[in-house]
């Protein structure tokens, strides 16, 4: 379970997360909101990227602000929305970095095991000798994916994975995730722009507007006309197609 209790991050005068407290339970929770709502912050907050300004979050047990960094990456897998490397690698020694926490260096039998199935999770099997600037955008976030795979976690955070993905790869990446959750038992937050996706794939939505959680609760506690027409201040409507949800704009 990832709890946070009286969560809050600064930038300056601008309070980007406000007092957030929630608990986050099993299954895939995707965190929606318009611009500047202070989702990333909040979920940077939780993979301790970023450090709060006041209050705790605990993540399967452990004091993110206070357990050893290698414990919390065994535990805890990040992506964040934006990734840069100051060194030119391939894309399977990107992989390879996500065995780091567990004293891996790519080499041993178990190690290697992680790292295969992860390239061929994300289908990077031909691209995996290639330098991640010899590639497009969607095959570079797909292999930032695949690191945090290979990590092995209990939980995983993703900021906007769906960036630079066509829809083909967009949907196989939210299907696999529905798998791992139940395969793995892994818990996975993930932010998304695309509230048809959230209203597809999530287990539970968490609303933010103005650094605040205003709506928590299943796809269909949350992906309302009421609801998303207040949180996006335009209108919205809400068709159901085959028994899913879907939300189109006036």
């Amino acid at each position: 379970m990832i709890q946070t209790d009286s969560l809050t991050k600064r930038h300056g005068d601008i309070v980007a997360v406000d007092d957030v407290t929630i608990e986050l339970g099993d299954g895939l929770t995707a965190i929606i909101g318009p611009n500047g709502a202070g989702k990333s912050t909040l979920l940077c907050s939780i993979g301790r990227l970023i450090r709060a300004d006041a209050g705790r979050v605990v993540v399967g047990g452990l004091d993110v602000a206070t357990t050893r960094s290698r414990d919390l990456a065994r535990r805890l897998a990040v992506l964040r929305q934006e990734n840069h490397l100051p060194i030119r690698l391939s894309v399977e020694e990107l992989v390879g970095f996500g065995r780091f926490p567990h004293g891996g260096n790519g080499r041993s039998v178990h190690d290697r095991a992680r790292i295969e199935n992860a390239l061929d999770l994300l289908g990077l099997e031909p691209v995996r000798g290639r330098f991640l600037d010899e590639l497009s955008g969607g095959q570079r976030q797909r292999a930032f994916v695949a690191m945090a795979l290979a990590q092995d976690t209990d939980y995983l955070l993703l900021d906007e994975p769906l960036n630079n993905l066509d829809p083909r790869h967009a949907v196989e990446l939210m299907r696999l995730l529905t798998r791992l959750v139940t395969q793995r038992d892994l818990r996975i937050v993930v932010v998304l722009h695309d509230l048809n996706v959230a209203a597809r794939y999530a287990d539970e939505v968490v609303a933010m507007r103005e650094g605040r959680v205003v709506a928590q609760g299943s796809v269909e506690q949350v992906i309302t006309v009421e609801q998303l027409s207040d949180l996006f201040e335009t209108p919205a409507r809400v068709a159901e197609v085959e028994g899913r949800r879907i939300v189109l704009w006036e």
